[in-house]
């Protein structure tokens, strides 16, 4: 390689992104076990099963509006039209109304729709007389009326496993009948942070010493109702102490996460460690900036994964890479966040070889409705606080040296 080339020149020995994904979602077993519960404890967990659904949806012919039902058979060829009305129908009444022929029934939103009547007027298209109801337009049979099974047939499919059962999906379970569902155990999930340098926010640093932020940045990404969470806490660099608390979260849970430890020099720990308790090491140099070393590993029913120590390159590593294992592993079926496409505020420069996520804050859009991508500070590995203020992270390709103001890049957005 020429002296002058900007390329990082030892990026051929890092995997690509997509190779580390693959390789830990290869790893990531999804969770077996089950538990069946009533619906209203079931929210925020993941579906284990399949469903169908129990019943017609509607399960019977009804109104779609405010207005009279009619027999269209009964009605003269116009142009002006009297009937009238013999009863009312309002929604959760059994739809056994009868009237005789020529006559109109008063129905509301969601009210069964008698067997014989064919059609139902809005309100807004009748007139109100002393005996009934007046209108002009003759009706077409079936307006306005949604038709048992319209919207599913009973034993169509609704929702698969792997999902998460959110506002939708609890409301589609409970309007297709199911009262209670199963869905994967919670996933018992481990974190501490290493080092010695690492204080909690409002003691106060002595020399050397920094704030654990990753501590809390984990807490928030893991705020999940189907992570059954262990907080250890920082870990100060001791081999003894670091094996004795990774051993007991590898006996304990189906996920230990923990941060810095991971790189190569004489405090990293963490490969050697894990190593020594029986686990299988896969130690990783990605080519993606940051979050250049990540490893994982698994140990009989527990999987591994250590983020790099700085808070910015964990954070990426994680969205990019240890997100997709933890869900794989909690038996979740998810496609990964899909990138928008953006345009470049302004001209960049920098060194090739890596895929870089840079922090970026949105400035207006462009003339085709994209995003115009401002980005932040080229030196941000280590400033946390830019993650705050950014919108997102644009997306550079590994093999891009210079993009000018307008071109065309990937963007996820927080």
């Amino acid at each position: 390689m020429a002296d002058g080339c900007a390329c990082d020149r030892h990026a051929h020995m890092y995997l690509s992104v997509d190779q580390a994904q693959n390789r830990g979602l290869a790893v990531s077993d999804p969770l077996t076990d089950t538990e069946t519960l009533p619906l209203i404890q079931a929210i925020g967990r993941v579906l284990a099963e399949d469903c169908v659904s129990k019943v017609d949806m509607p399960a019977f012919d009804n109104s779609a509006m405010d207005g009279y039902a009619v027999r269209t058979q009964d009605l003269s060829d116009g142009p002006l039209f009297d009937l009238p009305v013999a009863g009312r129908i309002a929604a959760g009444d059994s739809g056994a109304h009868s009237a005789p022929a020529g006559s109109a029934l008063r129905i509301f939103t969601g009210a069964p729709v008698p067997d014989d009547f064919d059609a139902v007027l809005m309100q807004e298209d009748c007139e109100t007389t002393e005996t009934g109801i007046r209108f002009t337009r003759r009706p077409k049979p079936g307006q306005h009326i949604r038709r048992v099974g319209e919207d599913l047939k009973a034993g169509a499919p609704i929702l698969r496993r792997g999902c998460v059962i959110t506002a939708r999906e609890a409301a589609a379970l409970a309007s297709a009948g199911y009262g209670a569902v199963k869905v994967v155990r919670k996933l018992k999930v481990t974190i501490f942070s290493t080092g010695s340098e690492l204080k909690q926010p409002g003691e106060e640093l002595g020399p050397g010493q920094i704030y654990n932020s990753n501590r809390y940045m984990l807490l928030a990404l893991l705020d999940k109702p189907w992570i059954e969470l262990t907080d250890k806490g920082p870990v100060e660099d001791n081999p003894v102490l670091l094996e004795q608390v990774l051993r007991e979260a590898c006996e304990t849970s189906d996920l230990i996460i923990t941060t810095g430890g991971v790189s190569v020099g004489d405090e990293d720990h963490m490969p050697r460690l894990f190593a020594e308790i029986g686990g299988q090491t896969d130690v990783m140099k990605v080519a993606m900036k940051p979050g250049k070393p990540i490893m994982f590993g698994r140990r009989e029913g527990a999987l591994y994964i250590g983020l790099p120590g700085n808070p910015v390159s964990a954070y990426v590593t994680w969205q990019i890479i240890g997100s997709q294992m933890m869900a794989r592993r909690a038996g979740l079926h998810r496609t990964p966040q899909m990138p928008e496409q953006a345009v470049l505020a302004e001209p960049l420069q920098r060194r090739a070889g890596r895929q870089e996520y840079r922090p970026v804050q949105i400035e207006g859009v462009s003339v085709e409705g994209a995003p115009r991508l401002r980005l932040m500070a080229p030196s941000y590995s280590g400033r946390v606080a830019l993650l705050a203020q950014a919108d997102g992270l644009a997306i550079i390709p590994a093999e891009i040296e210079a993009m000018p103001e307008g071109q065309g890049l990937h963007f996820l957005r927080f």
